[in-house]
């Protein structure tokens, strides 16, 4: 009887064995998922959204492709200063779709032979995955991405205030 209630006073008190240290780094750690779940679904959601609006219809793999698009857009202002210019991000921004886009074409176009996409019959494309003219239309699309990311995190975040300068 004296052991069951000393584990059920450790079992209720088990909060006792992390520290407070551990505690906020835990709570560090979910909200940091939270925000990238947040940012990943609103990216996925919107990109599939476009492609819905453009073709009539889309994939489930361009909810993924858009998410880490979104995520990979949002963190050039964590790695580069905010002095950056908003065309140069849009260059890296378009960049870093392309590459995206490549990537998960060879995985769902060729490796799996979904055929989501073709791209063959444009010039110059890349096995079909990718090509000239759709990078040129993800810089464009990218300036609203910025945008979007930037005061999503602003406003729902409380991160830093976002601004801009072209040049």
């Amino acid at each position: 009887m004296r052991i069951l209630i000393i584990i059920n006073l450790r079992i209720k008190n088990s909060t006792d064995f992390i520290s407070d240290e551990d505690g906020e780094k835990m709570l560090i750690r979910y909200n940091r998922f939270l925000k990238y779940l947040l940012l990943f679904l609103s990216g996925g959601f919107a990109y599939g959204g476009i492609e819905i609006l453009y073709r009539g219809y889309s994939h489930i793999s361009m909810l993924f492709a858009g998410g880490i698009c979104f995520i990979l857009i949002g963190l050039l202002n964590e790695v580069f200063p905010w002095d950056m210019a908003l065309l140069s991000q849009m260059v890296i921004s378009a960049g870093i779709i392309t590459v995206v886009e490549f990537a998960v074409g060879l995985i769902v176009n060729v490796w799996l032979k979904l055929n989501v996409w073709d791209y063959s019959d444009m010039p110059y494309n890349v096995m079909g995955q990718i090509c000239l003219l759709y990078s040129n239309i993800w810089f464009f699309l990218s300036l609203p991405a910025i945008l979007f990311d930037d005061y999503l995190r602003h406003f729902l975040l409380k991160e830093e205030k976002p601004r801009y300068h072209l040049f």
